[in-house]
């Protein structure tokens, strides 16, 4: 992958961690956890059960604008795992960034619920859930720099098809 940001998006407990590591470890280049890039005032609200609202998403976003900004000016790659839930804020991170793209991971409500009971050690709660779904914009066909990629699949296949599909979108590039 060369001097691209892939954005790993998707609902809490889409795999956007595992794929993004994958990702990162493939291709040989920096791996940045979104959540690293909460402030602090999030991390407590989203610890308490509460969502975040756009207000509170605003500086997070703006972080994670400059982490691809940063890696844009350094000429180099790397894979950021961030929800991006709702166009604008995919738009607030492509904002001043053409090396930018998003790795959409998808799946069904009942697959994300089987998947946040097995989850330990984590801040965002399993009935957060439901209002992930009712954030999510599901990238369309006017949002070019979107690959969509269904984790009904195991994870070594989701992990698979989500690296072909960087790959394509990198022979596209050039």
């Amino acid at each position: 992958m060369t001097k691209k940001c892939v954005i790993v998006m998707g609902v809490c407990g889409s795999g956007k961690t595992s794929v993004g590591l994958a990702l990162a470890s493939h291709f040989n280049c920096r791996f940045v956890d979104g959540d690293d890039l909460h402030p602090r005032a999030n991390i407590d609200k989203m610890a308490s059960g509460q969502p975040l609202n756009d207000e509170d998403r605003e500086p997070w976003l703006t972080r994670i604008n400059d982490v691809v900004y940063s890696l844009k000016m350094r000429s180099a790659a790397g894979v950021i795992v961030c929800s991006a839930l709702k166009k604008k804020y995919r738009d607030h991170i492509r904002q001043g960034n053409d090396n930018v793209c998003f790795l959409h991971l998808y799946g069904s409500f009942d697959t994300i619920i089987e998947r946040m009971h097995k989850r330990s050690g984590h801040y965002m709660k399993e009935d957060m859930v439901k209002s992930q779904f009712d954030t999510l914009q599901f990238p369309g066909d006017d949002e070019k720099d979107v690959i969509n990629v269904d984790i009904t699949p195991s994870l070594d296949e989701v992990i698979a098809t989500s690296i072909k599909a960087v790959e394509e979108l990198e022979k596209d590039v050039k």
